[in-house]
């Protein structure tokens, strides 16, 4: 289902910095009527808020405190898109010291968040239809890296969610959207010792106005996960993005 961006009210979660914020602005500039933004601190996005005036408003959001999402629910009430883009990195391998505490913690924001957020604005989007919403996954969805295996294994979960959500909100006129980065010039690339690789998130940014037009459920936006897509073509096609 193609679903464009104009006049529509939009919640970005983690949109403080980095992608997030990206998106934040790539929505406005193509004429998004009002952009809800979910971070841990609202006073991060104060210079968000000086630009883009009544465009923009910040709210409280703490994926690991499931009691922040309902009272964002009910703050955001008119919401017509949602993006789930706050996520978190702990550098773990499958035989780390950390390796089960770094799952637990990627799990409850990556995997249960992503949960919390579909069911809690599932119902505002269909009400609002027709909606659309906007999953941040990521290359290592489809490939575990041996220093992230925990975060590959977090994402691998959110990208099956995410296939479930296509199936199931799209009997409810909304739109669901997988994005697929590779390394994009953020703090978690930092963390991830992929700055030397990195691109700017802006094509992220970008590549989820143009694709949500487009009506795609895939998007691999830089150049290593465009990479991904061109191997993993015929299988999402066939398999993933099959009917019935």
């Amino acid at each position: 289902m193609s679903f464009s961006i104009k006049d529509k009210v939009a919640l970005i979660t983690g949109a403080n910095r980095g992608i997030g914020r990206s998106i934040v602005e790539s929505f406005l500039k193509h004429g998004a009527r009002k952009v809800y933004a979910g971070v841990r601190d609202i006073n991060t996005t104060n210079d968000l808020k000086a630009t883009y005036g009544d465009r923009f408003v910040g709210l409280h959001l703490d994926l690991a405190k499931p009691e922040t999402i309902t009272d964002l629910a009910k703050a955001a009430p008119d919401v017509q898109v949602v993006v789930n883009n706050a996520g978190v990195l702990a550098m773990a391998s499958a035989l780390s010291d950390n390796a089960e505490q770094a799952l637990r913690y990627e799990l409850e924001i990556n995997t249960f968040g992503l949960l919390r957020i579909a069911r809690a604005f599932t119902p505002i989007l269909e009400n609002n239809g027709p909606g659309a919403f906007v999953q941040l996954n990521s290359v290592a969805s489809i490939k575990n890296f041996k220093d992230l295996t925990t975060y590959s294994a977090s994402k691998a979960a959110t990208y099956s969610i995410t296939q479930g959500l296509k199936e199931e909100l799209a009997e409810k006129g909304i739109s669901v959207l997988s994005v697929h980065p590779g390394p994009i010039a953020t703090d978690m690339a930092i963390t991830g010792g992929m700055m030397d690789i990195a691109e700017p998130s802006s094509i992220v940014a970008e590549g989820i106005v143009s694709h949500l037009n487009e009506g795609k459920f895939h998007l691999f936006p830089d150049t290593m996960a465009k990479e991904f897509e061109t191997a993993y073509a015929s299988f999402a096609e066939n398999i993933i993005e099959a009917v019935g």
